[in-house]
């Protein structure tokens, strides 16, 4: 799945009416109420505030209203959209202020789909994925040179712990699992441990085939 990489709000303008797409990451349907509550308050004037969101680790809770536009010409487009896009925990508002030309069915189903694509293409998404977390155990001696090369790697440190011995966290993806267990042997003369402990989820840009 994927998220937004940041909200904001974005403006377009069809037949003089002003669609003005606001998105936001949220983290439940409580947060995504929340913002819908915020953005209709923000624009009680407006003809129409509609909605979209999508939460949950695989998207599961998709919500959507058309608030007044006839049935399916704006928050089922607007949905389309996220689900689309692969993404998840993201709510969509979209503000519509009336310019005085109607634009039918299918003129407000792309004026509602484009106005969140629109915005989606502004701030960007990032991708999610769950690693193995891989707890590496190393002297003092061979910390900190180690540590150095492994957040120069395209690998990514998690979080360092000292005690008697210093462990490093870091996630990694399951092929890479092999090929970093003889680079570690080799870097460290074979003196450091290394075990899965968990996983992770971060977020990362999109691969080029996105």
């Amino acid at each position: 799945m994927r998220t937004i990489k940041r909200g904001g709000e974005h403006e377009v303008e069809i037949r003089k009416s002003r669609f003005i797409c606001a998105l936001a990451r949220v983290a439940d349907e409580d947060e995504a109420r929340a913002f819908i509550a915020e953005r209709r308050k923000e624009h009680w004037g407006a003809t129409h505030n509609c909605t979209a969101y999508v939460v949950g680790p695989d998207g599961g809770v998709q919500r959507s209203s058309d608030d007044g536009e006839p049935s399916g010409t704006a928050g089922v487009p607007m949905l389309e959209v996220l689900r689309h896009r692969g993404l998840t925990d993201t709510a969509a508002v979209v503000t519509r202020y009336f310019g005085g030309t109607k634009l039918g069915a299918g003129g407000l189903i792309r004026a509602y789909g484009g106005a969140v694509s629109a915005a989606v293409d502004e701030f960007g998404v990032l991708e999610r994925r769950t690693l193995p977390v891989v707890a590496v155990i190393v002297d003092y001696l061979q910390a900190g040179r180690l540590e150095s090369d492994l957040r120069d790697s395209r690998h990514h440190v998690r979080g360092v712990e000292y005690g008697t011995d210093v462990q490093i966290d870091v996630a990694l993806a399951v092929d890479d699992l092999p090929e970093f267990e003889a680079w570690l042997a080799e870097a460290t003369g074979g003196q450091a441990l290394c075990e899965v402990q968990g996983t992770t989820t971060i977020e990362v840009e999109p691969g080029p085939e996105a």
